[in-house]
């Protein structure tokens, strides 16, 4: 067993995004493509010698291949400990979990998340570091660097390592640990919430629909929901990880997951339904006769986290991504705690939850976590949901209506332009900047431009500042549109439009979404020139 240097020349794409490096498989097949990102990745830390490494990632094709690649890296570079999912199978909470519960130096995920899977589709690689969260701006700019001029990578000449039965084996001086992927995960979740009075309210007739969408959350929904709560075995449906997802779009939103939504809208619908992403770190969550929108959801969960064990001690704040909804804005009033506005990435959260000041993030994505971990977990917030049905004996659809009396209602809605040339994009994005300093004071047929801005975050806890983060019209009386490029696809641009109306206490709370919005759909329109730019007429995605 030998440690090759082998030579290697960049490629000139490399440059991760918000979560990481997402290219077509055949990209990652490439010769050499995955050694020069991971080598890149081990060049840009340093200190981790005779440290632990957590790898995994959520099953999708590729995976197998590049977590053996990792590793014979790894140990090469001189990690002295890896971790890897049994099956080479880690959720990214999961895997967020064991970086913290381990001591980890960090931990090499690969995943593309909620993008389809396949010979043909994504794949991805990112990097967490110690705290669990995704790597921040300053190390991905560095692993960007590095990519550049890299000119050799380090790995074992090792055989492969059996990823399907638990224990320990060396490559090199390195000691490599397949662990069960699901045992400390469910651990964790039996810690933060009442499984007791769950296991009642199951136990007493209440049905719940979990669709995995045949990606990581299976094992783990398996494990917590039908073995540790009672449900009934079939309550999770597509509950085995497939290498391409059954050939379906591993994204947990009312296109993707039309079948749980069409059931759960049905006379004889589940008490609760549920639908995880690709890695597991994104949910969706629809009641008997009802959606609730993640930004609702974000809200509604940090109004009544106190009900469930692991946070009855109160919040001490609550974190959005900027396009989300300002619904919880109003719930952080109410109790009187501060709220973030971050832009759009898991990592603008790991500063404020490190330095407790925040416990509830969320993001209108679907995605929704805690402090427990550093990354957003789909099945944590299914789990709260269940909680605090269980705590509060009524229907998801009292549950939403009681707190929009109390609290007002953000109508909203996120529409998605995919696959838009990607020079369109940045046209309709740079026509819209040259053009905001002239929208304040003009109107739209009833709605009047309050301001506008191009988002900028300045961090709190460290001072970092983050320019370009979407475009924001403001309307008088709180309702608004955003519009930004989004960088999670693999191809083109995707360009995402965010509306929000918001309704007053006392106001009409009941409309259909889409009623709702009318207007300020034509204002978007009429705003951005999106047919114009673009030659679209309508969105690929509404949720």
């Amino acid at each position: 067993m030998t440690i090759r240097e082998v030579a290697t020349t960049p490629f000139p794409d490399q440059k991760p995004g918000t979560s990481g490096l997402r290219k077509k498989v055949p990209v990652f097949q490439q010769p050499g493509y995955a050694e020069n990102f991971i080598q890149s990745i081990l060049d840009s830390l340093e200190g981790f010698a005779g440290r632990a490494l957590v790898i995994g990632g959520d099953g999708r094709y590729h995976n197998r291949a590049v977590i053996q690649t990792a590793i014979r890296m790894a140990a090469a570079n001189g990690f002295g400990t890896i971790l890897v999912g049994r099956g080479g199978i880690l959720s990214t909470p999961a895997a967020s979990h064991l970086i913290r519960l381990h001591g980890a130096f960090g931990g090499i995920i690969l995943s593309a998340s909620h993008n389809p899977g396949g010979p043909t589709e994504d794949f991805g690689i990112k990097y967490n570091i110690a705290n669990g969260g995704p790597a921040p701006e300053r190390i991905t700019d560095a692993i960007f660097a590095r990519s550049k001029t890299i000119d050799r990578y380090r790995i074992f000449d090792a055989p492969d390592v059996d990823l399907d039965r638990d224990g320990e084996t060396r490559v090199g001086d390195a000691v490599v640990r397949v662990i069960d992927p699901v045992a400390d995960y469910a651990t964790l979740m039996e810690q933060l919430f009442d499984f007791p009075a769950i296991r009642e309210l199951i136990g007493s007739g209440f049905r719940i629909a979990f669709d995995a969408m045949s990606a990581v959350t299976g094992p783990y929904a398996i494990e917590i929901l039908e073995h540790r709560l009672g449900a009934p075995k079939g309550t999770v449906r597509n509950g085995t990880p497939l290498p391409d997802f059954g050939g379906h779009h591993p994204d947990p939103n009312l296109v993707h997951a039309r079948a749980l939504y069409d059931e759960m809208m049905g006379s004889d619908a589940p008490d609760f339904g549920a639908a995880s992403d690709g890695d597991g770190d994104r949910n969706l969550i629809i009641g008997k006769g009802i959606f609730v929108t993640p930004s609702d959801s974000l809200a509604m969960l940090a109004a009544n986290a106190h009900l469930a064990p692991g946070y009855a001690r109160g919040l001490a704040g609550i974190a959005r991504s900027m396009p989300t909804s300002a619904a919880a804005d109003r719930v952080a009033e109410a109790l009187g705690i501060p709220l973030f506005e971050t832009p759009t990435g898991w990592k603008f959260f790991g500063n404020l939850l490190d330095a407790g000041q925040a416990t509830i993030c969320g993001e209108e994505s679907a995605g929704t976590g805690s402090d427990h971990v550093r990354e957003k977990d789909g099945l944590w917030a299914v789990l709260l949901w269940l909680n605090i049905l269980a705590a509060r004996r009524q229907s998801v659809q009292a549950i939403a209506t009681e707190h929009w009396a109390r609290f007002g209602r953000n109508y909203y809605a996120r529409h998605d332009y995919e696959g838009v040339d990607t020079a369109a994009g940045d046209a309709l994005i740079a026509d819209l900047r040259g053009r905001l300093a002239g929208l304040p004071g003009t109107t739209i047929g009833a709605l009047r431009i309050e301001a506008a801005d191009d988002f900028a975050y300045h961090d709190p806890i460290d001072g970092t500042q983050s320019h370009g983060q979407g475009i924001r019209i403001l309307f008088e009386g709180g309702s608004r549109i955003v519009f930004r490029l989004s960088g999670t696809g693999t191809s083109g641009a995707t360009i995402r439009v965010y509306i929000e109306r918001y309704e007053p206490v006392g106001g009409n709370l009941g409309r259909a979404t889409g009623d709702a919005i009318a207007d300020l759909i034509v204002a978007a329109e009429t705003i951005a020139g999106i047919a114009r730019h673009t030659g679209r007429t309508a969105p690929d995605v509404i949720t």
